[in-house]
């Protein structure tokens, strides 16, 4: 259903890892959904052109997030958020939940 609001697959992937990580760049993106990198950034870059995600390089990644400047900025970003709080739990375990941080260095890895 969402698909075709987006009008891909890949868009709605795009948007919601943006939307729950606050932004992201192409690599990261398309090794979370295992797509190809030029597949993610083909869609990212659309995106760009058309005002919903803006780009800003980080050295020599460029880190893509929804445009502020966006006048329905708001609305998108709570039906992203709804949506990700529709995501079965082991759909939001398996691409929402990755670790952000260098763990401190000598901690000991917990056992599950």
């Amino acid at each position: 259903m969402y698909n075709s609001l987006f009008g891909n697959n890949v868009a709605k992937q795009c948007l919601l890892y943006i939307a729950n990580y606050g932004g992201g760049h192409i690599n990261g993106i398309a090794r979370t959904f295992g797509m190809s990198p030029s597949q993610a950034q083909r869609q990212l870059e659309k995106l760009e052109a058309e005002g919903i995600l803006v780009s800003q390089f980080y050295g020599n990644t460029k880190q893509f997030s929804i445009n502020p400047r966006l006048p329905i900025r708001n609305e998108l970003q709570a039906l992203l958020e709804k949506m990700l709080s529709l995501v079965p739990e082991a759909e939001t375990e398996k691409y929402f939940r990755q670790r952000r941080r260098p763990r401190r260095t000598g901690k000991e890895l917990r056992q599950a």
